[in-house]
């Protein structure tokens, strides 16, 4: 056998178990769906990625048994929100080398908010929205942030593979920032128009996009009583609000009395838990196509 024959199967042998390690997959545990969606987006069929609260519970105040948490402590790697969404990882031990906070790269922009007015929805019990705003990602510009660490986290564990990931980091990011500029653009149609949202989770919306927003504390799927309405009829008189902005589709009821306001309806989805139809990115873009009817 020539020297260049031994060479060549030598470099064979010794490049089987790298391919072997790039061909590895990895389990990812997340928080919320547009981290589970971001996630798949850059991982592609090199990650597992797992999040397993319930469809009918908000995630950001859920809180896993004993058997989910453990699964969360096994993965190789657990991807938070950060901006206190996830309260319960106060409340248990993780490997904190396998913790990803998506948000660390923007954390002296997060928002924080002073109220102690409890309410509930879903199994959840009562729950405040103080503290710090956490739905970071409806800021189009965080999103791509909290990607770009997802992609950061993957290629640590896999660095064979960090061209495939930066492949699809890209990718995602086009979509994202097509998101933003687009409603960067819709938001200056109408600088200035009051608008009212029926929950507090828009803060980084409105920072982002300029938009006038206030913001009350409803249930899409309760009526919130007479004590609200009437604290509503006094915002918007000193807060002329034409439109109410839900994060889900609202009770006709509701819609209904607030028509007889002069405020019309429209759905601004956070996307919190895997919709019934679609992904991330087509929820985002009927929600800006949503925003159109208020700002064109």
């Amino acid at each position: 056998m020539s020297i260049r024959s031994v060479l060549i199967l030598f470099l064979f042998i010794f490049a089987m178990p790298l391919q072997g390690m790039a061909e590895k997959k990895i389990t990812i545990y997340t928080v919320n769906y547009p981290l589970t969606y971001f996630a798949e987006r850059i991982g592609g069929d090199l990650v597992n990625v797992v999040f397993p609260a319930p469809s009918n519970v908000d995630p950001a105040f859920w809180m896993p048994d004993k058997a989910t948490i453990r699964e969360y402590q096994k993965a190789d790697l657990i991807i938070l929100n950060g901006a206190g969404y996830e309260k319960w990882t106060k409340k248990v031990s993780l490997p904190m080398l396998r913790v990803v906070d998506t948000s660390k790269a923007f954390k002296d922009k997060l928002i924080h908010i002073e109220t102690d007015v409890t309410h509930s929805h879903g199994p959840s019990g009562d729950h405040s929205h103080g503290g710090t705003a956490f739905t970071t990602w409806l800021d189009f510009s965080q999103a791509v942030q909290q990607a770009e660490a997802i992609y950061k986290a993957f290629s640590r564990k896999l660095p064979a593979n960090t061209t495939d990931f930066s492949n699809n980091l890209e990718s995602l990011k086009k979509d994202l920032l097509e998101l933003d500029a687009q409603m960067t653009v819709m938001s200056t149609n109408k600088p200035g128009l009051s608008l009212v949202a029926s929950h507090p989770i828009y803060q980084y919306m409105a920072r982002r996009y300029n938009l006038n927003l206030k913001m009350v504390m409803w249930e899409p799927d309760a009526d919130p009583g007479e004590s609200e309405w009437k604290h509503l009829h006094e915002l918007v008189n000193a807060h002329p609000a034409g439109w109410m902005i839900w994060e889900e589709e609202p009770l006709p009821k509701s819609v209904k009395r607030l028509q007889d306001m002069n405020i019309k309806s429209q759905v601004f989805s956070p996307c919190f838990s895997k919709p019934q139809k679609g992904n991330f990115l087509s929820v985002m873009q009927q929600n800006i196509e949503n925003m159109g009817a208020i700002l064109k």
